[in-house]
């Protein structure tokens, strides 16, 4: 779900640029800035969104795995 929406804004913030970057000659600064414009815009999305996700998992993981290791024990 998380991951879903984090690839629908990367998307749309990427289809917004590549709209505005056609405005301009190719090969020229601006076209090269539109290009790597919209970096600090995805980034955030991607730590904001789905290294938690990640953490979490392996933190669940992690309890998940010590509680079948002590039934295992028993």
């Amino acid at each position: 779900m998380i991951n879903s929406v984090v690839v629908s804004g990367i998307s749309l913030i990427s289809i917004f640029f590549g709209k505005y970057r056609e405005r301009f000659r190719k090969m020229t600064c601006l076209w090269w800035l539109i290009i790597y414009a919209s970096i600090p815009f995805i980034i955030p999305l991607q730590i904001g969104l789905t290294i938690p996700l990640f953490i979490g998992m392996a933190v669940m993981g992690q309890f998940v795995g010590s509680r079948l290791e002590v039934k295992k024990e028993n």
